[in-house]
């Protein structure tokens, strides 16, 4: 018979072991409890008036005059065109599009490095909607207790109907949340008007019933394990802290050790948190706070409120949790205190970024033109030598007319002495061409300019072309340059 050494049939027991664990763990599904105060009234103040914005704001009108969409806020996807009250960015300024995102970018910076993760706490969408999911849900359902009660008990009636009834909530926001999205992207009025005759196109039900599927998933179903797993924000956002950061902190020095309190005991020895609880029921994402920092805290604040509300019936002092700073929170520990310094090396640098990037756009739509002009040469070939010996280049003239008029311009060329413009199907063999263009629209031109031989400098002749805008005044002029390819002397 052959035994196994104590030693070794230990290390088989435990590589047993390990190999039965599951890869993945299951889900602790979260149930946070209703909470009342300063924090909670904030959120409330925020999560309304950010889905007011969003449900509203594609309602709203801009006058631009005939022929233009009278949304105010508006991509305009077929015109390729995007609207922002008086601003129209076209697809050759997506710059401007660019430096709002680095603008968003900067600012998200600053402001976490200042205040932590309010971002994350009050205005990210994922937070908004999961907080109005979880709003319905404790109308439906109840609060913290009878919701545990209702998904474990066995399945009734009133279960039946109270889920019903949850998830139809659910379904009609995530709904509406796609309708208002899409609103953005067409005309608001005329997309409620083709939903109810049923006359929407398949691309526009498509992005209706996409946006509605994520917002219940993520907002209905996912809710925290999207902070924790899905999103790369809290990976790197820690980079933004230091120790005048505003974090939920727990007072350690003053908390500990913990333990339950009877009315009438003594405070000596011990600390004054009386582990309750309530603290990790109000959570969004279930952690406990007084474990320190953690990756899952989106610095929300219902747990100061919650151990605000305790501290209040033990007749103890306020801020066991608050939002405070590393370094007063070590100062007070010490038994003084460290003002916050708004004025830090990383937030002048935020804030001169954030400047710099608004001046530069705010500049450049000061300065902004009306008019805007693409020329582009023939290269094949790269030139013809007509009967009677002279040469002749084909350029194609582009007109991007950015007003919201009518326009008339006159187009000459000038470096070659005796040239002669021609445009393919309108004039030809003159000094200069009209050109009218439509409000807001692109025009393409085919130009030909004829030279004689002996006007030429040879292979390549430096030339400019000079449009000049048919108007008595404020009229706009652009030169472009190029060159006129002929034969070899």
């Amino acid at each position: 018979m052959n035994a196994i050494p104590p030693s070794l049939g230990d290390k088989t027991a435990k590589a047993v072991s390990v190999d039965h664990q599951p890869l993945y763990a299951d889900r602790v599904r979260i149930y946070p409890q209703k909470v009342e105060g300063p924090f909670r009234r904030f959120k409330w103040a925020v999560l309304v008036l950010l889905l007011a914005i969003y449900y509203l704001a594609p309602w709203l009108r801009w006058d631009r005059g005939p022929g233009a969409p009278d949304q105010a806020l508006l991509i305009d996807m077929p015109a390729r065109r995007a609207y922002f009250f008086f601003v129209e960015i076209w697809p050759q300024e997506v710059y401007y599009l660019t430096g709002l995102l680095v603008l968003g970018a900067v600012g998200l910076f600053l402001v976490t490095s200042l205040f932590g993760r309010v971002w994350c706490a009050y205005s990210c969408p994922q937070t908004v909607w999961t907080d109005l999911f979880m709003w319905v849900e404790r109308m439906v359902e109840g609060d913290r207790n009878a919701r545990m009660r209702l998904d474990k008990g066995p399945w009734t009636a009133e279960r039946i109907i109270k889920k019903v009834a949850k998830h139809a909530t659910w379904v009609l926001i995530s709904a509406l949340t796609g309708g208002a999205w899409v609103m953005y992207f067409t005309d608001a009025p005329t997309l409620v008007v083709d939903l109810l005759n049923f006359q929407v196109t398949g691309a526009v039900l498509f992005f209706i019933l996409m946006f509605t599927a994520t917002t219940y998933l993520l907002a209905g179903i996912a809710r925290e394990q999207v902070c924790i797993y899905m999103c790369p924000w809290p990976r790197f956002q820690a980079a933004m802290f230091d120790e005048d950061t505003l974090t939920v902190t727990y007072e350690d020095w003053r908390g500990e050790a913990r333990g339950k309190h009877k009315a009438g005991d003594s405070w000596e020895g011990r600390g004054h948190c009386v582990d309750c609880l309530q603290c990790v029921n109000v959570c969004p994402t279930g952690i406990d706070i007084r474990d320190g920092s953690q990756l899952e805290c989106i610095g929300c604040g219902l747990c100061i409120d919650a151990c605000n509300r305790i501290m209040e019936r033990l007749d103890l002092p306020k801020g066991l949790i608050r939002l405070d700073t590393v370094s007063n929170q070590v100062a007070r520990a010490q038994g003084g205190a460290a003002p916050f310094r708004l004025l830090r090396p990383r937030t002048l640098i935020y804030t001169g970024l954030l400047a710099l990037v608004a001046a530069v756009m705010m500049y450049g739509l000061a300065t902004r033109s009306t008019l805007e002009v693409n020329l582009l040469r023939d290269r094949n070939a790269l030139f013809v030598m007509l009967s009677d010996g002279t040469i002749r280049n084909g350029y194609t003239f582009k007109i991007i007319n950015r007003a919201r008029a009518d326009r008339e311009f006159i187009l000459t060329v000038s470096g070659i002495e005796g040239a002669t413009l021609a445009v393919l199907g309108g004039s030809s063999g003159s000094r200069a061409a009209v050109f009218s263009t439509r409000p807001d629209q692109v025009e393409t031109y085919r130009v030909f300019i004829t030279a004689p031989r002996q006007s030429l400098d040879g292979e390549s002749t430096d030339i400019s072309f000079v449009l000049e805008e048919d108007a008595m005044e404020n009229g706009e002029n652009v030169i472009q340059d190029t060159v006129f390819l002929g034969p070899k002397r």
